[in-house]
């Protein structure tokens, strides 16, 4: 009698914790995020939101494109190497498909990172980058570099967004 006791609280036990798990994510944005500066005023990114829609569901036919223009660089660098302007890294095709990533740079810092292009194929490709682009974005700003730890399960987004980052930046050291 014990034993279906048992059996029955671990099946309602383990129904209530199935049925209470959270399956749905909420609508994150991943292709933009900003910094604020030591004066407390914060850039905003919503100029990019609709060109980054167009350009994440024409990715699926993009080749490396070597996107390497900068929009508006200007002479003066900081200590930090790092001229300011805004810098878009080349589009880096991985496994899932092209990943590209735009910097602005301002007072020699990172202040806001864009990622036009992702992965966004498949239900699949949009769930995983819906977590792991705000990571990554999150790990530049506060790196200050291409340095960045990977985000475990986004491997091939994570390793094409290191590649477009340090491009983006080589050309803002130049």
């Amino acid at each position: 009698m014990k034993k279906i006791i048992y059996g029955l609280l671990a099946t309602v036990t383990g129904t209530v914790l199935l049925l209470s798990y959270r399956t749905s994510l909420e609508a994150v944005n991943p292709t933009s995020a900003t910094s604020t500066t030591g004066s407390g005023s914060s850039t905003s990114g919503s100029g990019s939101s609709s060109a980054s829609s167009s350009s994440s569901n024409s990715s699926s036919s993009s080749t490396k494109s070597g996107s390497t223009s900068s929009a508006s660089p200007s002479a003066s660098a900081s200590s930090s190497g790092l001229k300011d302007g805004t810098f878009t890294g080349q589009s880096v095709d991985t496994r899932y498909g092209p990943v590209q990533v735009r910097v602005t740079v301002s007072g020699g810092k990172i202040t806001q990172v864009d990622v036009p292009t992702y992965p966004t194929e498949s239900f699949r490709d949009q769930e995983i980058n819906q977590q792991a682009v705000p990571q990554l974005v999150s790990e530049t700003l506060s790196a200050q570099s291409a340095k960045i730890d990977m985000v475990s399960g986004a491997t091939f987004t994570s390793d094409g967004y290191e590649q477009s980052l340090q491009s983006a930046l080589d050309q803002a050291k130049s």
